[in-house]
């Protein structure tokens, strides 16, 4: 890291110049990354469902695997502008699309229709990707939901139900950049009291972010990605980003503020927090990692886009933030005149600071405050016990948006939403029908059964069941629930929406475990390495599964029972979705990684200098909290604004890392940590001797012998 610093000091406009052409470079193809995202994802090989899904492509004549169709809203009766619509639909609706294509006497039956609601089937010849793609192209030629000259046209199935979550998500990520940084930089302004200082960790998040966007463009183009990838890259990176400079920067300043010149305090700052930002960055990597263990393309391909920008986020952070301090020289620590007036210098200290106080106080009473901050946490995390996952998409859309419109509109047409989302059953056999009638048409839930088709080789049927309600409700998955246990004479497969939903939502929460698993084990060996103590990555671990769990209890209370609906504007789902857990599992053990790193690092510093457990943790509490508590303010703010503006999926995920980032920079970090420490006294440090030997030494926090000398003297 030495090394490091004193290259990038003395090559700093090459570096500044690279840095620079990067940025330039990939600022095009960042705004063309969500060309090649899919708003799928979710499939899951080898389930009942893709059984079906296969089997309805390839077995059966006439059947297709996705179903896609064309709503046009006729109320007014006008047969005029209806044809006008159908003709708009085949001259610009299928522009570049190969996946999808109207059968041109489908589009004549459509102008002929007296319906109020007219519904044109198409013909999906591609796969659930494939019928996305093609839907988000439809969607922006035909300008869906949109009056024009003619009347709105919608677009109806799953395929579109995605295509607009997708546009969504688009327009809630623009919404939520322009609302954040601004917010950044206010909050970034009152940390440091220099505009010079406070546009550093920002230009690093917007560095991070826009270097991200032009890989996942190239990415997507090779490896399919799902359209939420943009969001999460935006929310983790700018948050991220920020953090690691803002710990390299923070550590800049206070060597100055100790006597040492420019040069020495890039040097301690670089060596102690640029070794510990790498060192976290590189864990948080690894903890993301982890999230291929589930087997759904929509997570994975999320954990790519946060590892890719975490990783530049580390990259920017140990050469483009150390140039630009040298070249920036003092500015980054001496405030300017309009801040200088707002924000005076602090007076000289008389006495214990604020830490050092509070510190003292918990000491005096660590056993009250320990449970108090333990049953705090454990009550806030309760509700996670009734957690309850599922995957749907109509909800995730306000009542308003032209996707669920056409839904509904399509609903009334077909008597009922449960057309919308027919099951259906395909039997690896002949001869079904009096099993069917005994025992599926009785079923509650059930409007309509259509009799077997049999497939092309005549060895398969399918039959589809029409369900009383939406695809989505619970009368539908309980009537999926109640199929799967029925005992079929032959081999039976159910698919549809509601069977896809449920046995994607199967696959990812089932696989949690083994996401929990690689990163508590991961995170403890990586604390045991920086540590050099078994019982402090333990306890580190423990605290951290709180700050989940309480995450999970909140999540559960404003978007499953819908507690705050009316102070958040939420529309609470009923459930949360699926994939939120395993993502907030990985993040937030990554995240808590940089501050359990940099405080407990302090914390050993001090220990090894004074051999007082007590006196360790109230210097290196008073050396880390401001750091600590201002990254933590800046990442829930990210946070909270992505949770104010997404689509629920995404304010779930903004919701529930604000919740446990908050959490665990206040009762975690300020005083759990404190208070336990001082109840374990110098059980804290207890390692065994054959293991101490054979551990690499990786201490990130301790300065060099001169500034040891000076600590030391002081």
């Amino acid at each position: 890291m030495d090394r490091l610093e004193r290259l990038i000091t003395r090559r700093r406009r090459l570096v500044l110049i690279v840095w620079l052409v990067i940025v330039v470079v990939s600022i095009p193809f960042a705004g063309r990354q969500t060309e090649n995202l899919t708003g799928g994802g979710f499939e899951t090989a080898g389930s009942g469902s893709q059984v079906v899904a296969d089997a309805l492509g390839s077995d059966f004549e006439g059947q297709q695997a996705e179903s896609l169709s064309v709503v046009i809203d006729n109320r007014a009766g006008d047969a005029a502008k209806l044809a006008a619509a159908v003709d708009r639909v085949q001259r610009e609706g299928f522009e570049d699309v190969d996946a999808v294509r109207l059968d041109p006497a489908a589009a004549e039956a459509a102008k002929a229709s007296t319906d109020p609601i007219v519904i044109m089937p198409l013909i999906v010849e591609g796969d659930r990707d494939e019928a996305v793609d093609a839907a988000s192209l439809m969607r922006e030629h035909l300008h869906t939901g949109e009056a024009g000259d003619d009347l709105p046209v919608h677009l109806l199935g799953q395929s579109a139900l995605w295509a607009g979550i997708q546009e969504l998500s688009k327009e809630d990520l623009e919404q939520a950049e322009i609302i954040g940084l601004p917010i950044v930089l206010i909050i970034l302004l009152f940390v440091f009291g220099s505009l010079a200082a406070a546009a550093l960790p920002l230009a690093l998040g917007v560095t991070s972010v826009v270097v991200t966007g032009a890989i996942v463009f190239f990415l997507s183009q090779v490896y399919g990605m799902s359209t939420f990838v943009t969001n999460m890259a935006s929310m983790l990176g700018i948050g991220v980003a920020v953090d690691y400079s803002l710990f390299i920067l923070a550590r800049y300043r206070e060597e100055l503020e100790n006597g040492l010149s420019p040069a020495e305090a890039r040097e301690v700052a670089m060596r102690t927090s640029g070794m510990a930002v790498t060192f976290s960055g590189v864990t948080v990597i690894v903890a993301l990692a982890g999230l291929f263990l589930i087997d759904a393309k929509v997570v994975q391909s999320m954990a790519v886009g946060a590892i890719v920008v975490v990783g530049i986020a580390v990259i920017a952070a140990v050469t483009l933030l150390p140039a630009l301090i040298a070249a920036l020289g003092h500015r980054v620590s001496r405030p300017g005149k309009i801040i200088g007036r707002i924000k005076p210098k602090p007076k000289p200290k008389e006495g214990p600071g604020f830490w050092e106080r509070w510190t003292a106080m918990l000491m005096r009473r660590p056993l009250p405050f320990a449970l108090a901050a333990t049953a705090l946490m454990l009550l806030i995390a309760s509700p996670a016990l009734v957690l309850k996952e599922n995957t749907a998409a109509i909800a995730m859309f306000p009542e308003d948006f032209e996707t669920r419109v056409g839904f509904e509109l399509a609903a009334q047409q077909l008597g009922g939403e449960g057309a919308l989302g027919p099951i259906q059953l395909v039997f690896d056999g002949t001869n079904v029908d009096g099993f069917v009638a005994s025992d599926i048409e009785p079923l509650p839930g059930v409007k309509a059964v259509t009799p077997g088709v049999p497939s092309r080789d005549g060895k398969k049927t399918l039959v589809v069941v029409t369900p009383d309600e939406s695809p989505e409700s619970e009368s539908t998955l309980a009537l999926v629930d109640r199929l799967r246990d029925i005992r079929a004479p032959v081999t039976m497969h159910i698919g549809g929406a509601t069977a896809q939903n449920q046995d994607d939502t199967a696959v990812i929460s089932g696989s949690l475990w083994k996401v929990a698993v690689f990163v508590v084990l991961l995170s403890y060996l990586v604390l045991l390495v920086v540590l050099r103590s078994v019982i402090l990555p333990l306890k580190a671990v423990l605290m951290n599964a709180l700050s989940v769990a309480a995450a999970y209890g909140v999540l559960v209370m404003v978007f499953q029972w819908g507690w705050f609906d009316s102070v958040t504007g939420f529309n609470s789902l009923g459930y949360v979705q699926a994939i939120t857990p395993a993502l907030l599992l990985a993040v937030v053990f990554g995240l808590s990684m940089d501050y359990e790193v940099f405080m407990l690092s302090r914390i050993k510093e001090r220990f090894h200098a004074t051999g007082d457990t007590q006196k360790a943790v109230s210097q290196g509490l008073a050396a880390s909290a401001k750091t600590i508590s201002s990254a933590a303010l800046i990442m829930v703010a990210v946070f909270a604004i992505f949770a104010g503006t997404g689509v629920p999926q995404v304010k779930e995920i903004g919701v529930g890392l604000a919740v446990a980032i908050a959490l665990d920079a206040t009762v975690v970090r300020l005083v759990l940590v404190p208070t336990t420490m001082q109840l374990m006294g110098d059980f804290n440090w207890w390692i065994p001797k054959w293991l101490d030997r054979r551990l690499p030494d990786m201490d990130f926090e301790s300065s060099p012998t001169k500034q040891e000398e000076v600590v030391t003297a002081a």
